[in-house]
């Protein structure tokens, strides 16, 4: 992957004075500040309400991982010791990691969110099989700030495989970084320990009510790469189904597909009856079970066993195969003339964007990202106000010419339409031809 695609978009942090440990991001940035000033304590929920407070940029856990060859993967050192870390040391380094020199994952414990970045040193030695491999991570309360340490946990790794056991510098990193999580099981709060862990950017809504600052290029490359079949996992994203990305290692920038798939759901509409479309990001055998209970996530592995395991999904991504966990989903596979207009739209707007941007001789990665996420955020704005309108409307009908002037096709997406309706509780009448049904 070029270096341009790993770059975040930090412009609103600029003028912060925060310790920057990356030159790398996956990170949705809300709106703020916090009106009342800086809270001292923040909910620890993975639900809606983690970024309704100021995020503080704490690590709850720091941990390595490493490869024994007679154990497997191993926790080799975490601090707090007493963290739950069960089942870590195979999201941190992931299932066929072992064929590649480096790589980087994201993934979800419990209702934390962890960072691993991993590499694989060729050594001399019998016992290791001439191969050192370890992961350095850390978890924490929401994958907004993560990011922020991905530089740290490289430089980290390769000292870990070089010098073994000196933990000195991941010791005073925690102890500047480090968050305390309740012991008494009472409280959902975190509170930060040390007044020099620094905020991150003042925040105050989650996904889908947020503002974007992602990796230069991801959206931009998660467009180039799906094609028209962009908007077949908008459909998805936008009636919050569960969607598996699937992809031989590296697994890093699977997890922005992930992050992407997210943001095409993004609105500001509020009052929907909806519920959260939750990233799970790096999923392995050990996450089915958890799976099994989940209603709407998005999620990505290197795992191919999840294929078959189509009560686990309502769409599984196999690089650039979109296939449907159930035969009641496969209409919705399909590219309609809608999509393609819609891709026309957005290319134009990137190019016209692109064109002015050229003209003044101004960087073009972060507008366009933004041309990108306003894109589907004011479609979506636009599709879901049009129909609460109808639906408070004295006759409540939706006809082709409503669904046209919200950018749908009356007939191939008349599918999707009446699933998000239904999905969504809005009480309208779809008045629109059924071309199955002739007159």
């Amino acid at each position: 992957m070029a270096s341009e695609e790993r770059l975040p978009l930090l412009e609103d942090d600029e003028s912060l004075d925060l310790p920057r440990y990356t030159p790398k991001s996956l990170v949705p940035q809300s709106l703020g500040p916090y009106p009342d000033g800086q809270p001292e304590r923040l909910p620890i929920s993975g639900g809606s309400s983690v970024l309704t407070l100021l995020e503080q940029d704490s690590v709850v856990a720091l941990f390595v991982v490493a490869f024994d060859t007679r154990s497997g993967n191993i926790i080799e050192w975490c601090l707090p010791e007493e963290t739950d870390l069960d089942g870590v040391e195979f999201k941190a380094m992931t299932s066929g990691s072992h064929t590649l020199n480096s790589d980087f994952v994201y993934f979800r414990k419990d209702n934390l969110f962890g960072l691993a970045c991993f590499e694989n040193m060729r050594v001399d030695s019998e016992i290791e099989r001439g191969a050192r491999m370890k992961s350095v991570g850390i978890l924490s309360l929401s994958y907004t700030t993560l990011y922020r340490h991905m530089q740290f946990l490289e430089t980290q790794v390769r000292h870990q495989l070089e010098t073994p056991g000196n933990y000195s510098q991941l010791l005073a990193f925690y102890n500047d970084r480090r968050g305390i999580l309740p012991s008494d099981g009472t409280s959902d709060t975190l509170k930060a320990s040390s007044p020099r862990s620094t905020p991150s950017t003042p925040s105050r809504d989650l996904l889908p009510e947020m503002r974007i600052t992602h990796p230069a290029g991801c959206f931009s490359q998660f467009i180039k790469f799906f094609g028209e079949q962009i908007f077949v996992l908008w459909k998805f994203a936008l009636l919050q189904r569960r969607i598996i990305f699937f992809s031989p290692p590296p697994i890093g920038v699977v997890c922005y597909r992930v992050y992407c798939a997210c943001c095409l759901a993004n609105h500001s509409i509020p009052g929907l009856n909806s519920i959260e479309l939750r990233p799970h990001f790096y999923v392995n055998v050990a996450d089915i079970e958890a799976l099994e209970s989940e209603v709407a996530y998005v999620a990505c592995t290197t795992e191919k066993i999840f294929e078959s395991k189509t009560h686990l999904y309502d769409i599984y991504v196999d690089n650039q195969i979109v296939k449907a966990g159930s035969p009641a989903m496969k209409d919705l596979l399909k590219v309609t003339e809608g999509d393609k207009e819609r891709l026309v739209k957005l290319s134009n707007l990137r190019t016209a964007h692109k064109f002015s941007t050229e003209e003044l001789g101004q960087e073009t990665y972060t507008n366009e990202e933004e041309i990108i996420t306003s894109f589907f955020t004011e479609m979506n704005e636009r599709l879901f106000q049009t129909l609460l309108d109808i639906s408070q409307s004295q006759d409540r009908q939706l006809t082709s010419d409503h669904m046209k002037s919200i950018g749908l096709d009356p007939t191939g997406d008349r599918v999707f339409l009446m699933e998000l309706v239904e999905h969504y509780g809005i009480d309208v009448v779809l008045m629109v031809d059924n071309p199955c049904c002739p007159k």
